[in-house]
């Protein structure tokens, strides 16, 4: 064995230990402790949630770089990507239907997690030397708990993942779809993606909320309305989808077509895992946008990035899967005899009802790889703002946008196996801080309770 599938196979080891059992339940432990704790909190005001993140109304706005929406749109810049194209087609075929259900539960438990992360953010948020609020776990770790060396642990890894994860793989999932419906160059996808990136970014956190304002709502609501058109056109086999999805979540999934099949515990460990990737909850990372909204009270700000969570994975996430399901492609093999997985699975769905079915998809990877990209280079920035000084600041939106060219290009095995690592381990600090912080959380939501009691009395 050479040196480079030696050095994949050691990093596959990790990843498995990083993202293993260990890591899993003790998200879902934390997140079904603070649903607790917070009495479902969540579930109960996810509608005024809603209305804070997309309504009119400028109640709560205070001291910050960017409205609600903005950070929401920010956080769900990052948040939002190739996962809820490809990373559902994968979970249904590793896993069944049935992981769908368990994404969706994850996601309902990963709401307090997303909750707690931004109250400890907004509430432990500092301003820089440019006027600017830095927050995020590394923050809240430093200031509520005196733990230097894991705050500095956190930042650490999530510099290596933006530049990882949150750049070079989204730049090359980009150029692979641009080559194979476009025969674009990946070299001319890595330099307009590099310029585009580069101008938005250069304006800070004022510009990438702003774009991201105007890009990820047009992206969801272009994707959504593409699988709602293919929804109704197969409107009769959509009891039969939900009923998969229900149904194997409790008795696994017999075998169909190339389909091997899928056993309950299966199913859970795939839908946790997968849900944990495409919501992002417990990485910490929207906790670093939310600390940058304009907020008069932390509970307020962590409402709205709590709905991340919610239309991530429910909604976004919910829209593939039901696709799949009323299209019958699960189980289908390609030309080589092998099992179609990913993307690819995916676009065959959208493609079977509608000839411009794999546009929407298409358009939907690069979309949403671009916002992903723009996120991410926000979190990168105030990771290594932390580690650096802000006098890193311009040689890392440099460093971040040059880097982009040879990210559409290279063969990035090794890079996508290091920041699936770096994601992980991130995790462990941000729940650490979270767990310590709990009473923190508790208390800080009794008070924005209370507040908000006294304002629906008033009105």
């Amino acid at each position: 064995m050479d040196f480079y599938h030696l050095l994949l196979s050691g990093l596959d080891r990790i990843y498995a230990w990083v993202w293993g059992p260990v890591l899993l339940i003790l998200i879902m432990a934390i997140g079904i402790y603070l649903t607790i704790a917070l009495k479902g909190l969540q579930i109960r005001y996810l509608p005024y949630a809603l209305k804070l993140a997309f309504g009119r109304q400028h109640i709560g706005e205070g001291k910050g770089d960017i409205s609600h929406f903005a950070s929401l749109m920010t956080a769900l810049a990052a948040t939002i990507g190739i996962g809820n194209i490809a990373g559902v087609a994968t979970a249904v075929t590793v896993g069944g239907f049935g992981a769908i259900f368990w994404m969706w539960v994850t996601a309902l438990v990963g709401m307090a997690i997303k909750y707690a992360e931004a109250i400890l953010a907004v509430k432990y948020r500092t301003v820089d030397a440019n006027g600017e609020m830095c927050g995020g776990p590394m923050y809240f770790i430093e200031k509520g708990l005196g733990w230097k060396w894991l705050a500095i642990c956190f930042a650490f890894f999530g510099a290596i993942g933006a530049f990882g994860g949150g750049n070079m793989l989204q730049a090359n999932s980009v150029a692979d779809v641009m080559q194979s419906m476009f025969s674009i160059s990946p070299w001319w996808t890595g330099i307009i993606i590099a310029l585009l990136t580069g101008l938005t970014i250069l304006g800070g956190i004022q510009s990438i909320g702003k774009v991201a304002s105007y890009l990820v709502p047009f992206m969801g609501i272009f994707y959504i309305a593409g699988a709602l058109v293919i929804l109704i056109a197969r409107f009769e086999y959509i009891p039969h989808a939900f009923s998969m999805i229900f149904s194997s979540a409790f008795s696994g999934q017999a075998a169909f077509g190339g389909f091997l099949g899928a056993g309950v515990m299966l199913g859970i460990q795939v839908g946790i895992s997968r849900g944990l990737m495409s919501s992002e909850a417990g990485l910490g990372t929207a906790s670093i946008a939310a600390a940058a909204a304009k907020t008069d009270l932390p509970g307020r700000q962590a409402l709205v990035s709590m709905t991340g969570c919610f239309l991530a994975t429910i909604i976004m996430c919910g829209a593939t899967a039901l696709v799949l399901g009323v299209t019958d492609v699960v189980g289908s093999v390609g030309e080589t005899g092998k099992l179609i997985n990913g993307a690819t699975l995916t676009l065959n769905a959208f493609n079977s009802v509608f000839s411009w079915g794999g546009y929407v998809v298409t358009i939907g990877i690069v979309l949403f790889a671009f916002t992903t990209l723009l996120g991410w280079a926000y979190y990168g920035e105030k990771c290594v703002e932390y580690l650096l000084g802000i006098k890193s600041i311009p040689y890392y939106r440099a460093l971040f946008t040059l880097i982009i060219i040879p990210g559409a290009v290279l063969e990035l095995d090794i890079v996508w196996k290091i920041s699936d690592i770096c994601n992980g381990l991130m995790a462990f600090p941000n729940l650490i801080g979270i767990c310590c912080l709990a009473s923190v959380v508790i208390v800080e939501t009794k008070a924005f309770l209370q507040v908000l009691k006294a304002e629906n009395a008033v009105q």
